[in-house]
């Protein structure tokens, strides 16, 4: 196989699952994961919660995106604040250890919350109760090691303007 097409099937196995979205001129544009960045549920129990659009990216976002991407995060090794040669490099271990930490955690009880993690931060998305702690939720995530900044997106209203971005409303059931 030659490099070339290594990297092809490389490219399209970290991109994951690829989907369509109409843009902001109303034509439909692919997305996709292209870099692989961790996306996950941690609860799923508000089911008319919007899903996150979390690291998908169109083509032209994913190119407009990519010097910046490589500077920001060769910047933490530049500045002796990471001992590995990319802060992206930290976010399948950040992810995995947010996984572990709140696997069955009962206080998520009622929520809908999604994490992306990229270059050592973690975007919280999604629903939950006004009673829930967001404070905790944000505690626990910043204990996490090597997690340099956490960004705590929840709504308690799905129907309303949301704190974050789509990839699809959910199907609501006929009254």
């Amino acid at each position: 196989m030659t490099r070339a097409r290594v990297a092809g099937w490389l490219l399209l196995t970290l991109a994951g699952p690829v989907f369509a979205q109409a843009d902001a001129s109303g034509t439909q544009a692919e997305r996709r994961n292209w870099y692989g960045d961790p996306f996950f549920a941690l609860s799923h129990d508000v089911a008319d919660c919007p899903l996150p659009l979390g690291p998908w990216m169109t083509r032209a976002e994913m190119r407009d995106d990519a010097h910046y991407r490589v500077e920001r995060g060769t910047t933490c090794w530049l500045a002796h604040r990471c001992t590995k040669p990319n802060s992206y490099l930290y976010d399948a271990p950040i992810a995995e250890a947010a996984k572990a930490h709140f696997a069955g955690d009962r206080r998520l009880a009622g929520t809908s919350i999604w994490l992306t993690v990229q270059r050592r931060f973690i975007y919280a998305e999604g629903c939950a109760n006004p009673s829930f702690d967001r404070d905790a939720l944000r505690r626990g995530l910043e204990a996490l090691p090597d997690v340099e900044q956490v960004f705590i997106r929840i709504t308690d209203d799905p129907h309303r303007t949301l704190p974050y971005r789509i990839r699809a409303r959910p199907e609501r059931a006929p009254d």
